[in-house]
């Protein structure tokens, strides 16, 4: 569809109009409402300390923050800003990719409802290796149907470099080829390419731009890969009522009336597969296998909420084939009244999240030991919350500010930045940590700390808002390894 075209559809439709723009500003408010997230500085840590590859993702993510914050400065709004421009890029190559697929009417209504889901919010908001994933696993889609369909070889190459962008976002691209393949080895009338130079050109290619992850893994004895395969492996639990959870965030990132209405037409469509056209096939080999792979595998393993999103792309244009307006204005609906009570959430904290995971209190923990550091000037900072504290500070802090490997522990990407925990010998730390939970963790968390210092002192806890409450502790004299 032209501009034009698309901009007449929308604004012939007025329900379509104001979910939209509502959906847009609530976006905008959230901006300034959350702040800097502890995945937002996490990620920023990954591009203060440039490397190949990290250890828990691929850098993509890294460069893209580096990018942005190297322009504008080291600033919150920098990081968001690079995440919503991201996702507009994605929602524009989704738009593109669905007018292979879709009349104009169509394509304009599949739009509007990519738009409004949760997703889209949770993409521009949050930083994640998902945000890059999404751009270009939705080019990747769009080069290879043109490759393909329209068969315009030089879009082979396009097709590899973004599929192997995608996996430097993210390994969940490995699906990517691995849908190409399915589809092809299906598709009757696709299944020539297979012999094609030009696909194994464009595979081949994808290897290359990928290198820099391989590299990265190989100088590292793979850690990144066993992190995210054997690693996964040892938290399988039987646990058959998590589905239900799965099907909860599901649902609410789609939306019910589009998460529903997905399951109805893989139900409808499983009865009629002989029917299906190849471009029906097309976008169900890059949304079926992402899709119930996950599912199949949440009763024993927690599927985390955005792990399911690349699929949604072919997803949703493929449920858009069939999806009536009335059911999109009940969809568009259901996105305005949870996203409203989102921005109720954010603003106002009606319901306490019981979870240092939030966006409450971090800027104004940030700034008290900022202070505190003023008056222990030689003390390191460190915390042990995973990641979060840690990361956070060293976004707002001009000093390293180290994880949890001081207590001897695994610290994710802290433990590959080239610092030596032995040159901190004999200092003395300040340790901040988000609130543990009850006064037993508490006093067994000092215990631990003073299996590494000679002496614990606790401080004022710093409180922020939201009754957020993180702890302080000023402890002397490191020993790394433990003391004996």
């Amino acid at each position: 569809m032209e501009k034009a075209g698309l901009i007449a559809h929308i604004k012939g439709n007025k329900v379509l109009l104001f979910t939209a723009l509502f959906i847009l500003v609530l976006r905008l408010i959230f901006i300034g409402a959350m702040g800097l997230m502890p995945q937002d500085a996490y990620y920023h840590f990954y591009g203060e300390h440039p490397a190949l590859s990290y250890y828990d993702h691929p850098p993509a993510i890294a460069w893209l923050l580096k990018a942005f914050t190297t322009v504008l400065g080291n600033k919150a709004y920098a990081v968001k800003l690079a995440d919503s421009l991201t996702t507009l890029g994605t929602v524009i190559a989704f738009y593109h990719l669905c007018l292979h697929f879709l009349s104009r009417r169509r394509a304009a209504n599949a739009l509007v409802v990519m738009f409004s889901t949760l997703m889209v919010t949770i993409l521009s908001l949050v930083s994640t290796p998902d945000v890059p994933l999404m751009l270009c696993w939705t080019l990747s889609l769009l080069f290879l149907y043109r490759a393909v369909f329209l068969e315009k070889k030089g879009y082979w190459l396009l097709a590899g470099l973004m599929m192997g962008l995608a996996f430097d976002s993210k390994y969940t691209a490995v699906f990517l080829p691995a849908g190409l393949l399915l589809y092809l080895v299906l598709s009757a009338k696709h299944r020539k390419w297979l012999l094609s130079p030009w696909l194994w050109g464009a595979l081949l290619l994808m290897v290359l731009v990928s290198s820099p992850v391989i590299i990265w893994n190989i100088q590292h004895n793979f850690a990144s890969f066993r992190f995210q395969s054997s690693g996964r492996v040892e938290g399988i639990q039987v646990r058959p009522l998590d589905v239900l959870g799965v099907i909860g965030h599901q649902a609410a990132i789609l939306m019910p009336v589009l998460f529903f209405a997905l399951w109805v037409l893989l139900y409808k469509t499983i009865r009629r597969m002989a029917k299906v056209t190849a471009e029906q096939l097309f976008l169900l080999c890059f949304f079926l296998p992402l899709f119930l792979l996950f599912f199949l595998i949440s009763p024993i393993y927690w599927v985390k909420i955005n792990w399911m999103m690349p699929a949604y792309i072919s997803g949703i244009i493929w449920v858009s084939i069939y999806f009536a307006e009335k059911y999109i204005r009940w969809q568009q609906i259901f996105a305005v009244v949870v996203h409203v009570a989102l921005a109720i959430e954010l603003v106002f904290y009606p319901v306490p999240v019981n979870s240092d995971d939030v966006w409450l209190g971090w800027d104004e923990m940030a700034k008290s030991v900022i202070s505190l550091k003023k008056e222990y000037p030689a003390d390191f900072v460190f915390s042990a919350d995973d990641y979060k504290t840690s990361a956070v500070l060293n976004f707002y802090m001009d000093e390293m500010v180290y994880g949890q490997n001081i207590l001897g522990r695994k610290a994710l990407q802290f433990d590959y930045v080239g610092t030596n925990v032995n040159d901190l010998a004999g200092r003395n730390a300040l340790f901040i940590n988000s609130e543990i939970g009850d006064a037993t963790d508490e006093n067994r968390f000092a215990d631990t700390l003073r299996k590494y210092f000679v002496t614990v002192q606790p401080l004022p806890p710093i409180v922020a808002k939201g009754d957020r409450i993180f702890l302080v502790y000023r402890c002397l004299e490191y020993t790394p390894g433990g003391r004996k």
